[in-house]
């Protein structure tokens, strides 16, 4: 018995000093292996912000170059990492992570489907996408600018303060419209006058009205006009259509629109012209005897006459 446990603390004080020997053999290959993924992180890094200045500066698409920069640091702290592992003496270590990695892409796959296709879509409108930056654009029922451009995710800024994150999936496949991209917008208002109103003389107010307006825009492209547009019940009902500039969309577009509305209202009172409201008609058909309709200065009367 004696002589056993004798053996066995023999084998296990063999076996701690045959580790420490490995160890202190594989010092330098652990630091080197160390040193070689703090570099790659800071050249990762550096690459990543170089690439994303140069893209940036030739295309000028800060979407793509910040998603390209990041692509960039992410495969080079990868590869610094693999061939860190293999500088330290772990090579089977990387070839059984790459192994394991292949082996088991399909089981993932099916597992982190979403996150693969919002990878892969991600990687699509890096290059093709009908956006940029601080773009207005409307994706399924989410509207506000467009602020990042991730790897999974769009994000987009909504004009009451949310911060809105988009699968990139979903960006890819659902209609997305882009109210900025050429720096255009067509607004329309309705306006009623009286039928008794002159409508090409009320038309051309309108068109006036919007002459004086520094923020209408009107160009051979882009005209303003005014149409009849409906014969409603008290008033004949003119649509104004008119452009405006959406770079700003939210704030100055729509104070463009209302600053328009005013100054066509203005201008119309300002001509003579009669913006009624709706008038309800009653209809006798021969049946009533009478019909006790009261003016409300007569009924004032007879109750102050009363008291």
């Amino acid at each position: 018995m004696q002589a056993t446990t004798t053996a066995t603390s023999k084998n296990l004080a063999q076996s701690f000093e045959d580790f420490y020997e490995n160890l202190i053999a594989q010092l330098p290959g652990i630091g080197l292996g160390l040193l070689i993924i703090i570099l790659g992180v800071l050249i990762g890094i550096w690459l990543g912000k170089f690439f994303t200045r140069r893209i940036s500066a030739r295309t000028s698409d800060p979407l793509m170059s910040r998603f390209l920069g990041k692509a960039i640091r992410f495969v080079v702290i990868v590869t610094a990492i693999m061939l860190a592992l293999k500088a330290a003496g772990l090579g089977g270590i990387a070839t059984g992570i790459l192994t394991a990695a292949g082996a088991s892409a399909v089981v993932l796959g099916f597992a982190f489907k979403d996150i693969g296709e919002n990878f892969i879509a991600g990687i699509i409108l890096a290059f093709n996408r009908p956006f940029d930056v601080n773009d207005t654009v409307e994706i399924g029922e989410n509207f506000g600018k467009v602020k990042a451009l991730e790897f999974r995710y769009t994000k987009l800024k909504t004009f009451d303060g949310k911060d809105v994150y988009i699968p990139n999936s979903d960006v890819l496949t659902k209609p997305a419209t882009n109210y900025t991209e050429d720096g255009f917008f067509r607004w329309d208002f309705n306006i009623g006058i009286a039928y008794e109103d002159n409508i090409e003389g009320a038309k051309q107010t309108i068109m006036d009205a919007l002459k004086k307006e520094p923020m209408v825009i009107e160009d051979a492209i882009h005209q303003n006009f005014v149409i009849e547009d409906e014969l409603a019940t008290s008033t004949v009902n003119l649509k104004v259509f008119f452009w405006v500039d959406t770079k700003d969309f939210r704030r100055q577009a729509m104070m463009t629109r209302g600053n328009v509305i005013r100054s066509v209202k203005e201008a119309l009172l300002d001509n003579g012209y009669n913006m009624p409201a709706d008038i309800q008609e009653i209809k006798l058909y021969g049946a009533e005897k009478e019909f006790p309709v009261r003016l409300a200065e007569k009924i004032a009367k007879d109750d102050r006459k009363k008291t």
